[in-house]
């Protein structure tokens, strides 16, 4: 689960797109999502890193944790 949580916050750091606002991912997520999703999701955004469309974006925002 270290791992898993290592990742997690690795894919929060690349999808704060605003510099301004912390981005956050739900948790909860981790029991759904298996290892090697967690890096093919963390692979995809470094290959994306400042290139996000508004598409990306919105699809993104899905996954944040809203207090």
């Amino acid at each position: 689960m270290k791992e898993k949580d290592e990742l997690l916050r690795e894919i929060e750091a690349l999808i704060s797109y605003n510099p301004k606002q912390a981005s956050t991912i739900n948790p909860n997520y981790l029991e759904y999502l298996e290892l090697e999703d967690l890096i093919s999701i963390k692979k995809s955004l470094l290959e994306k890193v400042g290139k996000l469309s508004q598409e990306d974006i919105e699809w993104l925002e899905q996954f944040k944790k809203f207090d």
